[in-house]
């Protein structure tokens, strides 16, 4: 997954100055990030402070890594079922 060029704290100011008045085209001409981009951040994040939103994005990351590792296992433990099917 492509990693995100901003920082939480600064995807929650960005949706902070949209809260206060400013248009989702000003944000992205400003910033240089698309509308598209700006709507799922803020059907994702909205309400959220910055340090709610660091600990959220850290949570992604662990759980991504935690799918990889158990996919890992999966793989190992398929691949020695069936070498102790084989020798039997």
């Amino acid at each position: 997954m492509k990693k995100s060029k901003f920082s939480p704290e600064q995807i929650a100011k960005i949706l902070k100055e949209f809260d206060n008045g400013k248009s989702a085209a000003e944000i992205s001409r400003e910033y240089g990030v698309s509308t598209a981009a700006f709507y799922k951040w803020r059907e994702r994040y909205a309400g959220m402070n910055s340090s709610e939103l660091k600990r959220l994005k850290e949570l992604e990351e662990e759980n991504r890594r935690l799918k990889q590792m158990y996919a890992s296992l999966a793989l190992d433990h398929q691949l020695a079922k069936e070498i102790i099917e084989k020798k039997l």
